[in-house]
This record gives structure tokens, C-alpha cells and sequence, in this order.
């Protein structure tokens, strides 16, 4: 009994020797107890879901931003919200979640600023635009300048709401200038953002419209009779940064960049717009 109980005692002995020795010529450490082998320090880029609250004017633009984006940064969904500046002004008042802003105007940008909702480093100027008077294409009302929208001519036009939508205030401040806003006035049909404005011209709603002309570009049913005198009103400047409230400010600030870069501002030319000087 003694000897076979020495004889199993031998055999376990023998046996974990060899497993340690099979460890050892294999080169390989044994995992500690919890330590599943695998480098926990290798970091893998995170999804990021950044949203972009942009004036209606750069919807076919930031489409196309938007593709390009994502296609070389497949970690980044943007996802864009357009609509006039002064209800995307009010949305990031409310709380709206959103990280970066871009404004037909630096009016709604300035009173965001003011207001401590945007992070003040991060505004820069980047766009600048034109604003035109648009007739229908095969319109043959005889419409030539901004002049004529106060005469017999002109039975009704389109303007942004000037309460909420940039290019009504810029529309206000032409027919100031030229001293016919009250006359313009009792015409007006007032749209909640420039695109409104351009339907309305497109479908001969409206003997003619104010618009961009980045929109006027967009479509083959209006034609541009006019651009704003010189001096008649403030240059159209548009404005980007991002929301203090962001919860992405890295991501974000590289998706400033690109939206500054060299590549992405041929693709705003291209389109109409020029960099903001």
C-alpha cells in the first residue's frame, strides 16, 4: 500500500514538471488568473454622432459635405438640420441638441455668443453670398431690377419672414436704402426660409422673389434679374462654430476644419459661395 501510494505520488510529480517545462520551451507566459492575453491598451476610434444645425441656403451643399464626410471619417455620423437662422437660433436656446451652428448672418450667431452658447474661440466667418432678385424663367412681366418690384410690374413677392430668416432682413434693408419698403411691403408674401422663397418663384406663386444666389443657382426655373445695389445693404456673411454644450468638442473642432480646408471651400465655390474675407 505504501508503495503504490509513493508510485502515484511520483506520477503527479512528474507530470506537472512536464507541463511547466512545455510552458517554458513554447516561450509563451501563462495568462495570469483574469488576464485573457489580449493588449487592453490598443484603442479603437469611437462613433461619434455630431449634429449641425445649417441655414437653408446650404442644404445642396452640405448634402454633399455631409457623404464626402463620412466616406473618409466611416467613425462620423453628421447628420444637418436646415432651416432659417433665427428658428435654428431658437432651437439652441431651447436646448436642442446640437454641435455646431451655421448662420446666414452673424446677427443670430452674435446673439448666441452674447447669450454664452457658443464656444467664442471657435466662430469664425466662413462664407460669403450674394443677394438677388429672381423672376420665374419664362416670366415676361418685363421685372429688371429691385427698383421695379415697388411698380406696376410686381403684383406679389417673395421674402423671408425679416423676423427670423436673414435674407428678409437683408431684403429690408435694400428696400430701405432705395426708399420703397412700404410699398414692398403691402406686396409681400413672407416665407419661413429662402428656400420657401425660391419655390414660390420656381411655381409662378410669386412675380418674383429676394433670395441668395447660391439658391438661384440650384434651379433651371428662375432666372436672376438683378443684384442688390451696391451699398445697399451689409455684406452676406456667414458664420460657423461650435455649440457650448456639444458633448464632442474634439470631433468637433475637426469637423470646423475640414469645413475651413482648402478641398472643402473649392466645393463651397463651386456651389456659389466665396470665402468670407
Amino acid at each position: 500500500m505504501k508503495f503504490n501510494k509513493l508510485l502515484k505520488t511520483t506520477a503527479a510529480a512528474l507530470t506537472m514538471t512536464a507541463i511547466f517545462t512545455g510552458c517554458a520551451a513554447s516561450g509563451k507566459d501563462t495568462p495570469a488568473p483574469g488576464n485573457t492575453g489580449v493588449n487592453t491598451d490598443e484603442k479603437t476610434a469611437e462613433d461619434v454622432e455630431l449634429t449641425v444645425l445649417a441655414a437653408a441656403s446650404l442644404t445642396d451643399v452640405c448634402n454633399e459635405i455631409k457623404t464626402l464626410y463620412e466616406t473618409e471619417n466611416p467613425n462620423v455620423t453628421v447628420t444637418f438640420s436646415y432651416g432659417g437662422s433665427g428658428a435654428l437660433q431658437t432651437q439652441i436656446e431651447e436646448g436642442a441638441p446640437a454641435d455646431v451652428f451655421i448662420s446666414a448672418a452673424t446677427k443670430q450667431m452674435t446673439a448666441l455668443d452674447e447669450e454664452g452658447l457658443m464656444d467664442s474661440d471657435s466662430i469664425i466667418n466662413l462664407l460669403e453670398n450674394k443677394v438677388v432678385l429672381i423672376v420665374p424663367a419664362d416670366s415676361t412681366l418685363g421685372i429688371a431690377s429691385f427698383d421695379d418690384v415697388a411698380g406696376d410690374k410686381v403684383t406679389m413677392i417673395g421674402l423671408g419672414e425679416p423676423g427670423s430668416v436673414p435674407v428678409g432682413q437683408y431684403s429690408e434693408e435694400i428696400f430701405t436704402t432705395l426708399g420703397t419698403l412700404d410699398a414692398v411691403k403691402a406686396k409681400a408674401n413672407y416665407g419661413s426660409d429662402v428656400r420657401t422663397v425660391l419655390s414660390w418663384v420656381e411655381t409662378g406663386s410669386v412675380d418674383c422673389g429676394v433670395v441668395y444666389a447660391t439658391d438661384a443657382y440650384t434651379s433651371d426655373k428662375v432666372k436672376i434679374v438683378s443684384e442688390a445695389p451696391a451699398g445697399s445693404c451689409k455684406q452676406v456673411i456667414y458664420p460657423a462654430g461650435i455649440v457650448k454644450a456639444s458633448a464632442n468638442a474634439e470631433a468637433t473642432a475637426e469637423f470646423i476644419d475640414y469645413l475651413k480646408s482648402e478641398e472643402t471651400m473649392k466645393l463651397f465655390e463651386s456651389y456659389g459661395f466665396s470665402k468670407a474675407e
